[in-house]
């Protein structure tokens, strides 16, 4: 018999919850076979079985949570598939040693026949099975005597108030498992629903941020009359030789690794008492998925094209979605990009994604009414952008700075193509 325990994951990773078994009790697994699909507080990575054989005892069950080295299930290397599960076993154990005093009692019923009583529902018991059913507060009427002639004794009376505890229990646990409605002190109905693990950590890693870091936003706008005109004009090219949409995120990519080359401060950490000067651009794309918000990781941005940079986006974002993120796709970024105009966000203050020092949110494009250099007033799309900075290292001056570099680039994108 082999344990089956949480294996080592990676190095920041030491617990997560299981999230659901991919196989049940009975089931023939080969090595290598995934076992768990575990839920940690980045990604989703699933166990795999270092044995081959069949599973006989699942230990831990969904929703709990596990650290490194629990054992959580049991595999027979020499079982065979649907063979008895150990729980099925027990079960079996528990009614043999339930019908085992059935012989016996039969020896004793001419001996007992004399003191037993029937009552009013025509249940028939022993003075000593009434006298404990009183005591526990067990209806007999409820109770399955194990005699084949309905007789019921003081163990059945034990029993039944066992199997009582037993359902209580249950019940119990699946009401706290359940998602709770209460009332509140105003008598209004209220839901209790469990943070996931990885809700848990953004919480505490955004509190730990605004804690830590000397966090500032500063703001301006854009005009995107150009970036549109230039998409119009060269997007059904781009999409035949690059077979891949012409966003607005690679746009906005090339912007920033060009502003981060100028002003390299915002592409730094801060580590004990030193600065750590990033010399590439692994720029992070907030992708917001149902388990929460994710930063995969575009690496190397300065080396990519705009259709690699697309490509990059694209393909970690449906990685996010599809909850198929490897550790790798998360770690390591120097500077991240969200991008709160997808939902519709107007303005916003994006909080960083420690220990990155800048962090760049783009918003809804809305036309406004804008005032020329010649005085006229003109209808054009615009957008609010917002940097968030840690103060510790990067100076108001050298923030506003970067963004107005930002928006120089993007109101004249035709270079950023050409270069990029």
């Amino acid at each position: 018999m082999q344990d089956i325990k949480i294996p080592e994951l990676a190095e920041s990773i030491t617990d997560g919850t299981i999230a659901e078994w991919l196989v049940k009790e009975g089931d023939k697994v080969e090595k290598g076979d995934p076992l768990i699909e575990l839920e940690t507080d980045k990604v989703n990575v699933e166990v795999n079985s270092e044995f081959a054989g069949v599973i006989t005892e699942i230990l831990t069950p969904e929703g709990e949570d596990v650290t490194v080295g629990d054992i959580v299930a049991k595999l027979d290397e020499n079982g065979e598939a649907g063979a008895t599960s150990s729980s099925e076993q027990k079960q079996e154990e528990t009614s043999a040693k339930e019908e085992a005093p059935v012989a016996k009692e039969e020896t004793k019923a001419s001996e007992t026949e004399q003191t037993e009583e029937t009552n009013a529902n025509g249940v028939i018991a022993s003075p000593a099975a009434r006298k404990r059913a009183r005591e526990l507060n067990i209806d007999l009427s409820t109770i399955a005597p194990v005699d084949p002639l309905g007789r019921v004794r003081p163990e059945d009376v034990e029993r039944a108030a066992q199997q009582q505890i037993e359902a209580a229990d249950k019940a119990k646990k699946q009401a706290d498992a359940a998602p709770k409605q209460e009332k509140t002190e105003f008598s209004k109905p209220v839901e209790r629903v469990k943070m996931t693990r990885r809700r848990q950590t953004i919480a505490k890693n955004l509190v730990n941020v605004q804690q830590e870091a000397a966090m500032l936003t500063t703001f301006n706008e854009i005009d995107m009359s150009a970036i549109m005109k230039l998409r119009a004009e060269r997007k059904d090219k781009f999409l035949e030789k690059n077979g891949v949409k012409l966003g607005f995120m690679s746009f906005f990519t090339k912007a920033v690794v060009g502003a981060l080359k100028e002003f390299p401060l915002l592409n730094a950490e801060i580590q004990g008492n030193e600065l750590v000067l990033k010399k590439f651009y692994d720029i992070g794309i907030a992708v917001s998925t149902e388990e929460g918000l994710v930063v995969p990781v575009v690496r190397d941005a300065d080396r990519l094209d705009f259709a690699g940079v697309e490509r990059e986006i694209m393909n970690l974002g449906t990685k996010a979605r599809e909850n198929k993120l490897a550790l790798s796709d998360l770690q390591g970024g120097t500077f991240s990009i969200t991008n709160g105009g997808i939902f519709g966000s107007m303005l916003s203050t994006p909080i960083l994604n420690a220990p990155q020092v800048g962090i760049l949110g783009m918003h809804n494009i809305v036309k406004r009414a804008v005032v020329m250099p010649d005085d006229t007033i003109e209808v054009r799309p615009m957008m609010y952008l917002a940097l968030s900075y840690d103060h510790r290292i990067v100076d108001g001056k050298e923030a506003v700075q970067f963004l107005v570099r930002i928006k120089q680039m993007l109101e004249d994108p035709y270079d950023l193509l050409l270069e990029g």
